[in-house]
């Protein structure tokens, strides 16, 4: 029977070992933990989330919410265990991490054609499918190899960081108090600053940015992580503007929108902990700390886990990737995830099962395929291949990444009309990716045993 090996179990890893496993092809999954662990991963479970536990806005007018439905269209393993660990986050898909990363790895060690090896591998097999899939904190030998042997020795790299999350029974719930904004499910905790505690809080940031190492003012971060304390680095308003924006969350002891409001989203099922939306961030964990006991209702809060951040690794797509996520010059061989171009936990498990999917059509004599440019899958991958070169980012889910509506997307009263707005364009986008997205698939199915 053929073989594809896999490297790395992230989310892009996990997916992509079980999408060709399911295709009935046998699978050797690498993955280097516990044997060789990461500066940002805690344990050895496949698809570990080490940032935030959100995969993103749900519905038929947000991006995410479209890349989720054609991903449960699809029966992708990923998507069945975010469902399954789901806890409340309003109008996002947030999942516990422990449950969602034990649920992906008992998939994976109980399907009968996947063989998992830990150990550290440190050069890509020169023959046979392979998967690479090895994440942003790609080991430095295998970095080396891939980039010597396979990408032409370029390299792109930008700064990712993870929030603190704090203990729920060391906030101060007499001053946070629950709301979703302007009006939306209670599944968040804010903390209410007025005018003055927000310029003690801002100096603060500011003087425990400047103790950062001197080198890390010429880093590139990507917009969709950045370190409050680079936000901050814009100016005194930049945040209140941005993560902490007060709109639609009027404070329920004065009734009026506060001056700024730092959210808090719930990390885990129990609701023990909880961590800071939108604040990443690279501090120093003492200043970490000072910083946080500045936020209204935080004055005693105990971190449960810090802030980190770390280097993510990652190819110049446009150049090096066909649609279908084989490398241009390197037919056998696939890649996923982050290391492929993008950001996102949803972004790296669709990426995953994609490769995955192609990965198995391969070692079976079967031609590759990609997703219909109108679905949101088959938008990200399109960009990933096409995209301009030179000053190449990282991409996640957005509307951009799908073509406009055609007349014939238009309901009959609409044809008429100079211009929709966005929130009666993206319902349609939304049912026409759909639409196609579940065309294509019954046309895959017929062609590949796909579960």
């Amino acid at each position: 029977m053929s073989e594809v090996v896999v490297i790395g179990a992230g989310l892009a890893g996990s997916q992509a070992a079980l999408a060709a496993a399911d295709a009935g092809v046998q699978v050797r999954l690498y993955e280097m933990r516990p044997v060789k662990m990461t500066p940002a991963h805690r344990g050895h479970g496949a698809s570990e989330l080490v940032c935030s536990n959100s995969l993103g806005g749900e519905g038929e007018t947000n991006a995410k919410g479209m890349l989720q439905a054609e991903l449960r269209a699809a029966r992708v393993a990923v998507m069945d265990a975010a469902d399954g660990n789901r806890i409340p986050a309003g109008n996002a898909l947030a999942v516990e991490r422990d449950g969602f990363s034990r649920a992906i790895t008992a998939l994976l060690e109980a399907h009968p054609n996947i063989t998992i090896e830990r150990s550290e591998l440190t050069r890509v097999p020169d023959e046979g499918v392979v998967v690479i899939a090895s994440g942003p904190l790609t080991s430095d030998a295998l970095a080396a190899d891939i980039l010597e042997r396979f990408a032409g020795g370029e390299r792109l790299s930008f700064y990712d960081a993870a929030a603190p999350v704090i203990e729920f029974d060391s906030i101060d719930l007499e001053v946070a108090f629950r709301a979703g904004r302007y009006g939306q499910e209670a599944d968040y905790l804010n903390c209410p600053f007025d005018r003055t505690q927000y310029a003690a809080f801002y100096q603060r940031l500011e003087e425990a940015r400047s103790h950062t190492p001197h080198d890390w003012e010429k880093l590139e971060f990507f917009e969709g992580c950045m370190p409050i304390e680079e936000i901050a680095r814009r100016g005194v308003d930049t945040p209140r503007f941005g993560p902490m924006k007060p709109k639609g969350l009027p404070d329920p002891r004065t009734g009026r929108e506060a001056f700024a409001v730092a959210q808090l989203r719930q990390e885990d099922l129990e609701g023990r902990l909880w961590s800071l939306v939108g604040f990443q961030t690279g501090l120093k964990w003492g200043d970490q700390k000072e910083v946080v006991r500045l936020i209204p209702g935080l004055e005693q809060a105990e971190i449960a886990r810090y802030g980190v951040m770390h280097r993510n690794t990652y190819l110049c797509a446009p150049k090096l990737l066909e649609s279908s996520l084989q490398f241009k010059a390197h037919p056998r061989l696939f890649t996923a995830g982050v290391l492929a171009g993008t950001e996102g936990y949803l972004e790296s498990a669709a990426t995953g099962w994609l490769a995955g999917v192609n990965a198995a059509r391969v070692a079976l004599n079967l031609a590759p395929v990609t997703p219909p440019a109108t679905t949101m899958l088959g938008g990200l991958v399109r960009y990933l291949a096409t995209a301009e070169s030179k000053n190449f980012q990282p991409m996640n889910t957005n509307w951009a990444l799908v073509p406009d509506l055609e007349p014939d997307d238009l309901p009959e009263e609409w044809k008429n009309r100079k211009k929709l707005g966005r929130r009666e364009r993206r319902p349609l986008l939304f049912a026409r990716g759909q639409r196609d997205f579940l065309s294509w698939l019954e046309g895959l199915r017929a062609g590949t045993p796909l579960r």
